[in-house]
């Protein structure tokens, strides 16, 4: 039986890495939207016009989504560009962001917190 050779080995994890890429970082669960692990992702009704208001300290309770360099928007799902450069996933134009504060997959505890934030829905 012949060895597989490097260049098979190659294109066969370009297409591993290919499908990984394009799994969706977002889908609804429950009627709200979550990431792959299951946690509820939020939005800030400070953020307006497709840029995020939620920065330094607050990114820290808040961590944003974030999206690889490579990755492409899809239907509702878009990347916009955060004050430091890097890249974050949008719902219809809107920031998503995870909860510090949420322990395991499924907790909403940080919907309607302080009136301004809100469990992301479909």
């Amino acid at each position: 039986m012949r060895k597989p050779t490097a260049a098979l080995l190659a294109l066969a994890g370009a297409a591993l890495f290919s499908a990984a890429v394009q799994a969706q970082p977002v889908k609804a669960q429950d009627g709200v939207l979550v990431n792959e692990a299951g946690m509820t992702l939020y939005t800030f009704d400070k953020d307006a016009g497709g840029k995020s208001a939620c920065n330094d300290q607050c990114a820290k309770l808040w961590p944003p989504v974030m999206a690889a360099a490579d990755a492409k928007a899809s239907g509702d799902l878009t990347i916009i560009t955060r004050d430091d450069g890097g890249k974050q996933w949008a719902y219809k134009g809107k920031p998503v962001y995870l909860y510090a504060k949420d322990a395991k997959a499924g907790d909403k505890t940080g919907d309607n917190f302080k009136d301004v934030w809100h469990a992301a829905k479909p």
